[in-house]
């Protein structure tokens, strides 16, 4: 069965924490964040080291990006696109992230990448974990712009089956700790035009990827 939320904080697992409308106030900067960020690096969809080409359109900000080819999948310090440095990391971002990691318990919380997913209508994001950062202490944090989506929530092995949540514009997913490795995912998005962002879902992931 699938969870639906009021406007309120809904713990999903020890360690990980539904903040429903977060961002909701901050999302039309957010957006324009992106517009500015995405004129630099592109979004592009990349290719898995199988060879198979992602659904979900991607760019990064930050110290890093997070990259995906033949080679495997890595942070890299230049966008393999433009051969530049990656976009910095908008103040706005870093306080959001930072604000929303200590509402979920987890303060001192500075990131120094944000992976950004564009998902068009059909794009998903097959169970994953986040473990290609050198920290792990540190949490992800998530925020949803656009579109809706369900998101899948996992255990620690690919096979445990999952839960079903519900995110809507501006949420915030937060986890770590006990939780920092557990697999997560995104379903295909369902058809729909959000009056800002158009047919797409936006995603901003947080993170410390330097040890």
């Amino acid at each position: 069965m699938m969870d639906l939320f009021a406007a309120q904080d809904h713990v999903i697992d020890d360690g990980a924490l539904l903040l429903a409308g977060h961002a909701l106030t901050d999302a039309e900067p957010l957006w324009q964040e992106i517009c500015a960020i995405t004129a630099q690096s592109p979004f592009r969809q990349m290719q898995t080291p199988g060879g198979k080409t992602m659904s979900v359109a991607m760019s990064n900000c930050g110290d890093a990006g997070w990259v995906s080819d033949r080679r495997g999948y890595r942070y890299d310090a230049l966008d393999p696109l433009t051969g530049r440095t990656w976009p910095a990391m908008p103040d706005l971002f870093v306080t959001l992230a930072s604000d929303a990691a200590e509402r979920g318990g987890f303060g001192r919380f500075t990131p120094d990448v944000c992976l950004i997913n564009r998902y068009e209508i059909g794009a998903r994001m097959a169970l994953h974990q986040d473990r290609d950062e050198g920290n792990f202490t540190a949490p992800i944090v998530s925020i949803s712009l656009g579109l809706p989506a369900v998101f899948l929530w996992g255990g620690r092995q690919r096979s445990d089956r999952p839960r079903k949540y519900a995110l809507t514009h501006g949420d915030v997913v937060v986890w770590g700790g006990p939780s920092r490795l557990n697999f997560h995912g995104v379903m295909p998005v369902k058809a729909g035009l959000h009056p800002t962002l158009g047919p797409f879902r936006y995603n901003l992931t947080f993170r410390r990827a330097a040890g």
